[in-house]
């Protein structure tokens, strides 16, 4: 069995739909390939072309509710707060939108006559379009009329531009039209050998699930344009009067495309005070069209390998790994096929570089790729989950870098969320609620009382989003970015939390509205609402921020007044509590329902992302916590079936964590409607919440990092939710906190050999079963205890081998 095709996605057909298409993309430029024969559709979109434009989303009416708010909580009249708080309410979030299609139509003949009945192209065979993820290049190959066509195509990172090579083995027989076209108000004109596509972007897009009476509207705006050039090795090119390219007898075709928009940052009007987008592309388009193509391609490959070889995982290799990816889709269920596992893993790593580069914007709801006016969520940053699962495989599958767009994005939101902090709440800090979009949305969303609470008042957003400036340093170790970039933004979220929480009946600091991200309760007298005291989740998020400015002030040496403010508030939090089920309660109330199988879990918050409950610190929460996920049940959508992932990962239960990426792997059809239930996989492995979301594709592969490594609890703990089917495998280059960087490798479901290598100084506290030994340059420095646990002094730039 030849093995070119095991870190590939591939089809033996075209791509009927968008969910079947396959992905490129350099984090600013993102492109979706179909493959077809007679027409090709290369659907575009570029990272910071957004509706709207950066404006007032303050409701400083919401600070005079808040008191009567927190009253009716207190009174335990719970439905009345719950419609009093639509009037902290402030707009939607804006739209993320696609930039338009390339269209290439095939045939003709080399004289420039339109194929007829007499002359048209045969039924093409051999046909086979692929996305190889090691080179990060997409690929259709076909032969037609006793010709071999083939088509690459890739977004390079270092040149900026989507380019696409069409080679043909017979001398003159390319022959087709290109041509540019969007869903936007735009034009198209000749310019300069090639096309630009200019288009005017909306100021305002209503999400699909809140439809006025205008909901895509157009103003002075942002702009858009997109430039094709071509070059060719013989033949002759023209310009059509239908406003395409034809051309007619080439041996091969390169194509170049670069685009950009007027956005001159998120407090910038994109209009009036924008960037023409020419600017930005006609430098770019004239460096690439001075290179050759050959260099073009190998700048791209050496650039994504750079990132992406980095980790390398094998479960093993079973005969379905020939099959086409559609069809090892679907029947996974039935047959062996443990690489379709391992390729998925790559896949979320694969797409976390297409999306996330320094200098772009952050992955959205759906990474950059987006074919829809008015998406699913508005493929915005759902910050209650789903923008925060995209960069949980960054730190830990060692793509540190791609983690950097998230990052800035957490440091100008602190900005606008500094303005709803004070304005909507009177408040010090910065806050953050459920969505936010390219103009850095900090506010409640709702339409100013349209919205449901559930999702609206939910001001936690800040404190989460601090999670991965701590994570980026725990791994990193990088002192001097945490003082100056990361520890002031955390003690920002901070101070906001500080001013949220007040003291409850019983003393203890409790948020008051606070809610269980897009869950509800019925409390015993039948009133069923969203807004509570002190929901769990609130108290997490909040109990991890306070221990990650202490601990990030205790690294960097500072011991001041905001620091003892909040050393004085961690103990007073409201403490996690366990119900009469066992489970841990996701209300500060025993209101759990043990046949609510919502999707969300925010009351595990602490279990995983958070580190506050484990199994040898905490057993009694961490029993209550598996008893929660117990009651929750397995179904659920694409992402949260990859959260659930990471939750029996770190329960430790790796036959539980892969019944979840079982379900996971289940195929959806393109086009299947929305569901809280049923998640799965489209046939190009796209995550189908459904529909597509992006998040469930990062929030496996982080999942499946963790089954195999983690750090979290103050140690490194290898294969510590192995699941039996894994029997042998290994996996390198993944990374721990610390500075560790760790290759295992196991057989028969047990340590065979590890290697550690340390980035920082410090004491390395290693679980990797009984009797393992550990040994620098030969020498043996340790041995594990019965418990699988040892101790030894690491050293920057040495390395550990471990054997079991």
């Amino acid at each position: 069995m030849t093995t070119d095709f095991l870190l590939s996605l591939w089809y033996d057909t075209p791509a009927a739909a968008w969910e079947a298409a396959l992905p490129v993309g350099n984090g600013r430029l993102g492109a979706m390939i179909f493959g077809g024969v007679d027409e090709e559709r290369i659907a575009l979109n570029e990272d910071t072309l957004w509706s709207g434009l950066a404006k007032d989303t303050t409701n400083p009416g919401a600070r005079a509710v808040l008191p009567e708010v927190r009253r009716l909580l207190f009174a335990g009249e719970y439905t009345a707060a719950n419609e009093l708080c639509k009037q902290m309410q402030g707009p939607y979030s804006q739209s993320y939108l696609p930039l338009g299609d390339m269209r290439l139509r095939f045939g003709g003949t080399a004289d420039g006559r339109p194929r007829t009945a007499d002359n048209g192209p045969q039924t093409a065979s051999g046909y086979r379009r692929a996305l190889d993820l090691d080179s990060a290049l997409a690929t259709v190959d076909y032969t037609q009329d006793g010709v071999a066509f083939r088509r690459e195509a890739f977004v390079s990172f270092p040149d900026q531009v989507l380019v696409v090579h069409l080679i043909a083995d017979r001398p003159g027989d390319l022959n087709f039209s290109v041509g540019l076209d969007s869903p936007l108000q735009h034009t198209v004109r000749a310019e300069g050998g090639g096309l630009v596509l200019a288009c005017k972007v909306p100021v305002h897009v209503d999400p699909p699930y809140h439809s006025g009476p205008e909901p895509i509207r157009y103003g002075a705006g942002m702009r858009a344009e997109a430039h094709l050039r071509l070059t060719t090795d013989g033949g002759r090119v023209e310009a059509t009067p239908d406003g395409e390219i034809r051309v007619s007898g080439a041996d091969s075709v390169t194509l170049f495309l670069a685009a950009a928009t007027s956005f001159n940052g998120y407090d910038k009007h994109p209009g009036s005070e924008g960037v023409e987008p020419s600017s930005r592309i006609l430098p770019v388009l004239e460096a690439a069209l001075a290179r050759p193509y050959a260099e073009l391609r190998a700048r791209h490959v050496r650039d994504h390998r750079s990132l992406f070889r980095r980790v390398a995982l094998d479960l093993g290799v079973t005969d379905a790994a020939s099959q086409p990816t559609d069809e090892r889709i679907a029947r996974f269920q039935t047959q062996d096929d443990p690489h379709l596992v391992a390729l998925l893993f790559q896949y979320g790593r694969y797409l976390l570089i297409a999306s996330s580069r320094p200098g772009s914007q952050p992955a959205n709801l759906q990474g950059i790729w987006n074919p829809h006016l008015q998406p699913p969520w508005s493929s915005n940053y759902t910050l209650n989950i789903n923008a925060e699962m995209n960069y949980w495989p960054a730190e830990v599958t060692n793509l540190a870098e791609c983690h950097e767009p998230l990052l800035h994005y957490v440091q100008e939101t602190s900005v606008t969320g500094a303005v709803i902090a004070a304005a909507n709440y009177g408040c010090r800090g910065w806050t953050a609620h459920h969505n936010g979009d390219l103009w850095r949305h900090a506010a409640p969303v709702g339409n100013f009382g349209g919205g449901n609470p559930q999702w609206a008042m939910w001001p936690l957003g800040g404190a989460w989003l601090c999670q991965h400036l701590w994570e980026h340093f725990a791994y990193g170790g990088d002192g001097a970015w945490l003082r100056s970039q990361a520890f002031p933004v955390m003690r920002g979220a901070a101070q906001f939390c500080l001013d949220w929480l007040v003291e409850g009946p019983d003393g203890w600091l409790v948020t008051a509205p606070g809610t269980s991200p897009e869950n509800t309760f019925t409390t015993p007298d039948g009133q069923t609402a969203a807004v509570s005291v002190g929901p769990t989740g609130d108290m997490a998020m909040i109990r991890d921020l306070f221990t990650n400015c202490l601990e990030a002030g205790a690294v960097l040496g500072v011991a001041d007044e905001a620091q003892a403010e909040i050393a004085a508030a961690l103990p007073r939090l409201l403490p996690m509590r366990i119900g009469r089920l066992g489970q841990l309660q996701e209300w500060s109330e025993d209101w759990d329902d043990p046949e609510n199988h919502h999707r969300h879990a925010s009351h595990l918050f602490g279990l995983h992302p958070g580190r506050q409950i484990s199994r040898r610190r905490t057993p009694e929460l961490w029993h209550a916590a598996r008893r929660s996920l117990e009651l929750r049940g397995d179904e659920a959508t694409g992402w949260s079936l990859g959260w659930k992932t990471l939750f029996w990962a770190r329960f430790e239960d790796g036959d539980h964590s892969l019944r979840m990426i079982r379900l996971l792997l289940r195929p959806v059809a393109p086009g299947a409607k929305m569901s809280a239930t049923g998640g799965g996989v489209y046939p190009n492995l796209f995550d189908a919440h459904p529909p597509f979301q992006i998040d469930g594709n990062f929030g496996v592969t982080a999942g499946i990092a963790e089954m195999l490594l983690q750090s979290h609890a103050g140690e490194l703990h290898l294969l510590p939710s192995l699941p039996s089917a894994w029997a042998a495998g290994s996996v390198t280059g993944l990374r721990a906190r610390g500075g560790f960087v760790v290759d295992i490798a196991w057989e028969e479901g047990k340590l065979r050999e590890a290697v550690i290598r340390a980035g920082r100084n410090g004491v390395c506290r290693v679980r990797a079963g009984a009797n393992v030994s550990i040994r620098s340059d030969g020498v043996l420095i340790a041995t594990t205890n019965e418990e699988g646990v040892a101790f030894f002094n690491s050293q920057p730039g040495s390395s550990y081998l471990l054997s079991g």
